[in-house]
């Protein structure tokens, strides 16, 4: 009768556990291309369970076993140190009042400009900033939702973790993914904040040296150029100075506009600089991409008057191309069905196509110029737009504890053959394998085994993922909106004078609902939410 003995480590929460998948993905461990002979006899002899039910079962005994002990053997462990678990105990009983008390401290404030909004949500001006300030307004509600809702994701609440490794392993992920994001967001918004508010002075002389020269060296000079004979190009003199002239009125209008603006400029540094203090770097990042997209508001009116005029003189020009032709553009079937034009419509339209066929190089050139800045404006609002959902999607305690013990990440097993019994018709021999790294080798070196194995010894090993495999699912989810044609849209856009969109359409998370709950309460379910976290030897001083 053959013997298989499978030695491993025994599953513990925070050390190790097995898994036949990679997380947050529904592929299998890879399959060897050929399995070793003694798997074929192993299934030979008798049927086996399901490997995921061998596997959790293996996750889930320990997870028992772990109640079972806190329960029963805790009394006699807190003999011993009692001095030092009352002292840990006094010390995490400090940090949930404190954390507790400055955590209802932000609730009130949060709760007082909640009511403040509220009361003014019908106004005109409150529809038109919003409006306006679509992206800061967004994050502001997740931020809020991640700061209210805090305490309640960091209590556990759910049994079925309790149950196994694997999953407490991954509801210990999932509960700590989002305070982690949070720390992380407020560590670099208060970086930043304080950057700012202590050089908010030289930030401003930058930003305007910055728009003084945008506007004329870029904007300004552009126009002119464009008026002129740009690049040796003959362009319609009337036509090019109407636009210029349009151009750079429009221009002059906003940079008077801006000039009022600057004495107000410091002080919106320093709330930039406050916003990032308090609500993390999402929220003031935001916020300067909604500023951007206010302050170029005169070069996307102008690249959309343009574009309009291009895009009509295209259109035109393509009507009138198809009656050459003897052409027409069927709407209801999409396609072009032969029609035979009058002499007169031919007469019209020969004295239409010269006049715009003439004056298209022109339009285009100041096209071309408007869409480039245009184009230019809407590639750094949509970087900022990907820097805020890289921030918000970034598995931050993933990251932490794969460079700290990377086994709690596994995907897919295998098996070191240690030693195989053989039988042979003179003596038995005793083959020992070591240190096979793979299930294909294990399959090799079964094959050169002679004779049939009655005892063989193999130890169950975990494959781990690696860095790329822990983040790029969650960097994949913040561009799942993003159509894989919308570059070849936007081309096809800028091509016919369309308007293209300014947003790439990142995914952000979820947007909690307002929590409203007395003080008190909200006081208290902070308070136990960090006791809940403390570690279990401890809890009983408390109860």
């Amino acid at each position: 009768m053959s013997t298989y003995v499978i030695l491993y480590e025994t599953p513990r929460y925070g050390a190790c556990h097995f898994s036949l998948s990679f997380w947050n993905s529904s592929k299998k461990a890879k399959i060897p291309l050929k399995e070793p002979k003694w798997i074929d006899e192993l299934h030979q002899k008798q049927p086996l369970n399901d490997l995921d039910a061998v596997i959790l079962a293996m996750n889930s005994a320990t997870a028992s076993k772990m109640v079972f002990e806190r329960h029963v053997g805790s009394s006699r462990s807190f003999t011993k140190f009692s001095i030092i678990c009352r002292l840990i105990a006094l010390v995490w009983q400090l940090l949930a009042v404190s954390m507790a008390s400055l955590s209802t401290i932000f609730y009130i404030f949060l709760q007082f400009l909640h009511s403040l909004l509220s009361f003014g949500s019908q106004s005109w001006i409150y529809t038109a900033s919003k409006r306006l300030f679509n992206t800061t307004w967004i994050n502001i509600q997740i931020r809020c939702g991640q700061i209210l809702f805090w305490p309640i994701l960091l209590q556990d609440n759910d049994l079925r973790s309790q149950s196994c490794v694997e999953y407490a392993e991954k509801a210990a992920l999932h509960k700590h993914s989002m305070w982690s994001s949070l720390a992380v967001d407020l560590l670099l918004g208060n970086l930043i904040g304080f950057s700012l508010l202590f050089n908010a002075e030289s930030v401003c002389l930058w930003v305007l040296d910055f728009a003084n020269d945008t506007t004329n060296e870029l904007l300004r000079t552009g126009c002119v150029w464009l008026m002129g004979v740009p690049a040796g190009f003959k362009l319609n003199t009337e036509l090019a100075g109407v636009l210029g002239m349009i151009s750079l009125n429009a221009i002059q209008i906003w940079s008077t506009l801006w000039f009022f603006v600057d004495s107000l400029l410091v002080y919106l540094v320093k709330g930039l600089a406050i916003l990032g203090i308090l609500f993390g770097m999402t929220v003031p990042a935001a916020l300067v991409r909604d500023m951007i997209v206010v302050v170029t508001l005169h070069v996307s009116t102008l690249h959309w008057m343009i574009s309009l005029s291009y895009s009509q003189q295209i259109q035109a020009l393509a009507a009138l191309w198809r009656l050459f032709r003897g052409r027409k553009w069927n709407p209801l079937r999409q396609r072009l069905d032969s029609y035979e034009y009058t002499v007169k419509q031919h007469i019209v339209g020969s004295l239409l196509f010269t006049p715009l066929l003439l004056l298209l190089p022109t339009t285009s050139v100041f096209y071309i110029f408007f869409t480039m800045t245009n184009t230019s404006i809407s590639l750094i609002c949509m970087l900022i737009e990907v820097i805020i959902s890289i921030i918000h999607a970034t598995p931050y305690i993933k990251i932490v504890l794969w460079l700290l013990r990377r086994r709690r990440f596994p995907a897919g097993i295998w098996f070191e053959i240690v030693s195989c019994h053989s039988n042979s018709v003179n003596s038995p021999e005793i083959v020992s394998l070591d240190k096979i790294s793979s299930p294909s080798k294990n399959s090799l070196h079964q094959e050169n085994i002679s004779g049939r194995s009655h005892v063989l010894v193999s130890i169950l090993h975990s494959n781990f993922l690696t860095i790329g495999q822990i983040v790029i699912p969650h960097y994949r989810q913040v561009f799942t909106r993003v159509s894989r044609s919308y570059f070849a849209r936007s081309a096809y856009g800028v091509l016919t004078g369309k308007r293209i969109s300014s947003t790439l359409g990142t995914k952000l998370p979820s947007t909690m609902p307002w929590m409203l709950i007395p003080y008190k309460d909200y006081w208290c379910l902070c308070r136990n939410s960090i006791l809940a976290c403390m570690p279990k030897c401890h809890c009983h001083l408390f109860q």
